[in-house]
C-alpha cells in the first residue's frame, strides 16, 4: 500500500470518528442523570454534556435557615451529578471506540 493511500485511509477513519463523536455529543445533550444529597433534600439533573439542567430543594431545608448546610448539600449533589454525567459519557465512548481507552476523549 502506498503512503498516499494509507494516509487517505487514515484521514477517512479520522473523519468518520469525528462525525460519530459529533453525533454522540448531540445525543448526550438529550440524556440526563439525576443525583441527590441529604437523603433527597437537594436533587439535581445534569445532561451528558455536563450542563446542570435543574436543581430541586426540599422546602424543609430552606425553613431550617441553615445556609451552610444548604450550600454543602447543593455542592455535594452537583458534584455527584457531574460525576454521573462523566460516567455516562465514558460508557458511551467505550461503545464507540470498541472499549479502547483513548486519552483526552472523556
Amino acid at each position: 500500500m502506498s503512503g498516499k493511500k494509507m494516509f487517505g485511509g487514515i484521514m477517512k477513519q479520522a473523519q468518520a470518528l469525528q462525525e460519530r463523536m459529533a453525533k454522540l455529543q448531540e445525543e448526550a445533550a438529550q440524556k440526563s442523570v439525576e443525583a441527590s444529597s441529604g437523603g433527597g433534600m437537594v436533587t439535581v439533573q445534569v445532561n451528558g454534556r455536563q450542563q446542570l439542567l435543574s436543581i430541586k430543594i426540599d422546602p424543609e431545608v430552606v425553613k431550617s435557615d441553615d445556609v451552610d448546610m444548604l450550600q454543602d448539600l447543593i455542592l455535594a449533589a452537583v458534584n455527584d451529578g457531574l460525576r454521573k454525567s462523566q460516567e455516562l459519557m465514558a460508557d458511551e465512548m467505550k461503545g464507540m471506540t470498541g472499549g479502547l481507552n483513548i486519552p483526552g476523549l472523556f
